[in-house]
C-alpha cells in the first residue's frame, strides 16, 4: 500500500500551517494569533485528509514563526503544548503521518560556526514540535547543504555536528538534491548517523550519479526503521532545473511505481498541493491489494 501526502497548505480549504509575521513585529502579542491560526488550520487539514484518503502531511516550518531565533520572546512549548498534544493525538487517530522540511538555510555541514549554531537551533525546535505532537512516525527531512570546495570535509562536518543530537536524529532523514549530493553520497551520511534516506525522484533524474532510480530506491529503503518516504514531483517547463511543476506528469508517477521495491509513503511536492495529489490518489485506488 502507498500512502500519499502533500506539503504545508491545502488550497481547497484555503488553510495553511505557515502563517507568519515580520521579524520586526516579533512580540508575544503578535505571535500568539499566528500560532493559533496555524494550529487551527492544521486540524482542518488533518480532518480533510482523513476524509479524502491522504495519509501524510508536511507541516510548514513556520508553525511557530521564528521559534529558533536567538531573540525569540515567547514560551511557545508551554503556551501551545496542550494544543499540540491534542493535534498529535488527532493525527494518530486519523492515521496521519507528520513531517517537517527545514529550508536550505539549515546547514549543519557549514564551515561557519554561526550557521551551524542557527541550523541546530532550527532542528531542535522542529524535533521538539514533533515530540509535543507525539509523532512516533514523524520525520524531519533535510538536505546536506553546500560542499564549500571540499566535499569530504562538508560531509564530515555534517556528521560530526549532528551525531550527538539524539533528539534530532530520532526524526531525521536525509534527501538528495538536484545539483550537489546524489543518493549514493547521501547514503554515506545517513549510514554514519543511523537515519533514513529520502529519494527525491526529480532531484535524482537531474543528479543521478551512478544509480538508476530502481537502484537508488533499493539502497535507500533499508535505511528506514519504519515505512520509507519518497518525494515525487515533475519538472516545471521553462523553469530552472529542479523547479516543481503545478502537477505531476503521469509518466513520472508511473516510472516511480514501476521502480518501487516495497510499499512506501509518498510526498507529492507539486505546486498544486492536494489538487496535484488527488489524481494520483484516485489512480492508486484500483490497485489496492496489487503490487505498490
Amino acid at each position: 500500500m502507498i500512502r500519499l501526502g502533500y506539503p504545508c497548505e491545502n488550497l481547497t480549504l484555503k488553510a495553511s500551517t505557515n502563517h507568519t509575521l515580520r521579524l520586526a513585529r516579533l512580540t508575544p502579542e503578535a505571535l500568539r494569533p499566528k500560532v493559533e491560526a496555524n494550529l487551527a488550520d492544521l486540524e482542518r487539514i488533518l480532518r480533510w485528509n482523513s476524509e479524502v484518503g491522504f495519509g501524510l502531511f508536511r507541516i510548514g516550518q513556520h508553525l511557530i514563526p521564528f521559534a529558533s531565533h536567538p531573540q525569540f520572546p515567547y514560551p511557545w512549548a508551554e503556551v501551545h503544548g496542550e494544543a499540540l498534544r491534542a493535534l498529535g493525538a488527532l493525527a494518530r487517530s486519523l492515521g496521519q503521518r507528520l513531517s517537517f522540511h527545514p529550508g536550505q538555510y539549515v546547514n549543519p555541514g557549514s564551515p561557519d560556526p554561526r550557521v551551524v549554531e542557527r541550523s541546530l537551533a532550527e532542528l531542535r525546535y522542529t524535533a521538539l514540535a514533533l515530540d509535543l505532537l507525539g509523532a512516533e512516525e514523524g520525520v524531519i527531512v533535510l538536505h546536506l547543504g553546500g560542499v564549500y570546495g571540499d566535499r569530504k570535509g562538508a560531509l564530515r562536518r555534517f556528521v560530526e555536528n549532528l551525531e550527538g543530537e539524539r533528539g534530532i536524529l530520532r526524526y531525521l532523514a536525509l534527501e538528495n538534491d538536484e545539483r550537489l549530493w546524489t543518493v549514493e553520497e547521501v547514503l554515506l551520511a545517513a549510514e554514519a548517523l543511523g537515519v533514513g534516506v529520502v529519494v527525491d525522484t526529480l532531484h535524482h533524474a537531474l543528479n543521478p550519479g551512478r544509480l538508476s532510480l530502481e537502484e537508488a530506491l533499493r539502497l535507500a529503503f533499508p535505511t528506514w526503521r519504519g515505512r520509507p518516504k519518497v518525494h515525487l514531483s515533475s519538472q516545471a517547463k521553462g523553469r530552472r532545473p529542479g523547479a516543481h511543476a503545478e502537477g505531476v506528469d503521469p509518466e513520472d508517477f508511473g516510472r516511480l511505481l514501476e521502480a518501487l521495491p516495497a510499499p512506501t509513503d509518498l510526498m507529492v511536492e507539486a505546486k498544486g498541493k492536494e489538487r496535484a495529489a488527488l489524481p494520483l490518489l484516485k489512480a492508486l485506488r484500483p490497485r489496492a491489494g496489487a503490487r505498490p
